[in-house]
């Protein structure tokens, strides 16, 4: 083993996506200390990849048991923008096919804004179906943000190009003729509402952006429509759009 360098041996351990065990077994016999840096930090890296599988594999399980009993189209559901104060409720619906695997896919908010925007492609490349539900500002002010949400989870639900047999909805009831269970934090316990989670965050942030500029005093590229500092303060001195949510206290304080 002494012929290859550190280099070497760094190379072939992580630029694979398997090593041979054998070669771990003879690095071990190796007593150069950057060798045996170079195999603690591969053994974390396996670990970690394990668990992010584990992970992966218990988000499937609503999925499993669904589809052993028969449903084949799972749709996931979920939306984003309920608590901020301007800008549309968005909703993503999302039908994953069985052999789909993202290891690292999990509740958007808890990734990064770079891989929100690799896992919304993949998602949209793998996908069977897709779908995505709007409510502007002012209906939600009509209806009330609870039921501006279930709407555009409709909505998502309708736009899909197969029709779902089954849904999986995050937190909501909805009133719909497809049989469905309603999960707490489903986003991080279904991959199907995980995805959806996804493509409702990443479609949200993309309109505030746009939002962002045509009024860039309020920040919206940013604070993508949430109470910050900054947009209160912005709200105070420029007034109220018509993306302002006007029966939002903070927003209906603000409005002359």
């Amino acid at each position: 083993m002494e012929k290859w360098t550190i280099g070497e041996i760094d190379q072939v351990l992580f630029s694979k996506e398997k090593v041979d065990r054998e070669f771990i077994e003879e690095l071990k016999k190796d007593n150069r200390k950057g060798v045996q840096k170079l195999i603690m930090k591969w053994e974390k890296q396996e670990a970690q990849k394990e668990l992010i599988h584990r992970q992966f594999v218990e988000m499937t399980s609503f999925e499993r048991k669904y589809r052993s009993q028969g449903f084949r189209f799972l749709a996931g559901i979920d939306e984003a923008g309920r608590g901020p104060l301007a800008g549309p409720v968005v909703a993503g619906a999302v039908i994953l096919p069985e052999d789909f695997y993202l290891p690292g896919l999990n509740d958007s908010k808890k990734l990064t804004e770079a891989k929100r925007e690799e896992y919304f492609k993949i998602i949209n490349d793998q996908a069977l179906a897709v779908g995505i539900g709007i409510i502007e500002a002012a209906e939600i002010d009509e209806i009330n943000i609870l039921e501006a949400s279930k709407k555009a989870m409709l909505h998502a639900a309708a736009q899909l190009e197969i029709n779902p047999d089954f849904l999986l909805i995050d937190a909501v009831k909805l009133v719909t003729p497809y049989p469905f269970e309603a999960l707490i934090k489903g986003d991080a316990r279904s991959i199907s509402i995980a995805a959806a989670s996804v493509i409702a965050k990443v479609t949200r942030d993309r309109l505030m952006k746009e939002l962002g500029l045509r009024f860039p005093q309020y920040g919206f590229q940013a604070n993508m429509g949430y109470g910050t500092a900054e947009h209160l303060n912005a709200l105070r001195e420029h007034g109220v759009t018509d993306h302002h949510r006007k029966t939002f206290a903070p927003v209906r304080e603000c409005i002359q």
